[in-house]
């Protein structure tokens, strides 16, 4: 007879079951992260993906701790595959605002599991994130490729001014490029995440 305890096996099982949709989380945010798009009125180098949606979803469906685990190894991934083109700074700032967005939304939505509260939790993420992204490109992204590639922040501003005519210095950069950028990607994200979740979150739930 076994002495194992049978609230310790069901235990165990849940805890596979979420590795498990953990990572075929995971998988879709490395497929997705591939599949970037520019926008209009931003340079060609500042690309929207939609590789938070399942972070988003697996924080809601799974907690904020599964969210932010999708966001760590898609990143990882994306390094360890040689698909980084800055030393893994950029995986890194990606993973701290990925983060950014993803736990204001989850804890909002956990602490009261609706429509509404997906919604507020949503936009509450999209500020937390602009506002996150616009201090770490102003005080680490800018100053850390300005420095690795050899460029200044005239000619960084100047890739900006050449699609946006209101960026001339570093601060209307931040103002006018990279808060409406983030603030797009975050809007896109949560539009998809409002009309998909609840068709998903039976699946992740069972």
């Amino acid at each position: 007879m076994s002495s194992q305890n049978p609230g310790s096996r069901d235990n165990v099982s849940q805890k596979t079951k979420i590795l498990v949709k953990t990572g075929l989380l995971v998988i879709i945010a490395i497929i997705l992260q591939a599949l970037e798009f520019p926008i209009p009125f931003f340079p060609p180098f500042l690309k929207v993906d939609f590789s938070d949606l399942p972070a988003i979803i697996g924080a809601f469906a799974l907690g904020p701790f599964a969210g932010v685990s999708i966001e760590f190894i898609k990143n990882l991934m994306h390094f360890v595959l040689g698909l980084s083109s800055s030393a893994g700074v950029g995986e890194i700032a990606n993973f701290l605002v990925g983060c950014a967005f993803i736990l204001p939304a989850a804890l909002i939505y956990k602490h009261h599991k609706s429509r509404k509260s997906a919604l507020v939790g949503l936009l509450a993420g999209v500020v937390v994130m602009s506002l996150f992204a616009a201090a770490m490109n102003y005080y680490v992204m800018f100053p850390f490729y300005g420095k690795a590639f050899g460029l200044d922040m005239n000619a960084i501003t100047g890739m900006f001014s050449a699609v946006n005519s209101l960026v001339v210095d570093t601060k209307t950069l931040i103002i006018f490029g990279v808060i409406p950028f983030n603030l797009i990607k975050g809007i896109l994200v949560s539009i998809v995440t409002l009309l998909i979740y609840k068709r998903i979150s039976p699946i992740l739930h069972k």
